[in-house]
């Protein structure tokens, strides 16, 4: 479940390994290219954490991150 933190959206993902969590960073950066929509992002070993903002909004949450996220979700 995507949380709402200070004006971000942001999950945490767990995966097998390291490999499987790449793998999933792979498909999420192909997804947000094509979203033209960017994460913050990052990787330890199995888990990958993902924040959503929009920057030219001013930093706050908008539709494009949501979209972004349920996108995301369906990987």
């Amino acid at each position: 479940m995507w949380i709402e933190e200070n004006n971000r959206l942001k999950k945490t993902f767990t995966f097998k390994d390291f490999q499987e969590a790449f793998a999933f960073m792979t498909r999420v950066a192909f997804l947000a290219e094509a979203h033209n929509h960017h994460p913050n992002w990052s990787n330890v070993y199995n888990s990958v954490t993902i924040e959503l903002t929009t920057h030219d909004a001013g930093n706050v949450i908008t539709e494009k991150d949501r979209k972004l996220a349920e996108a995301i979700d369906k990987l």
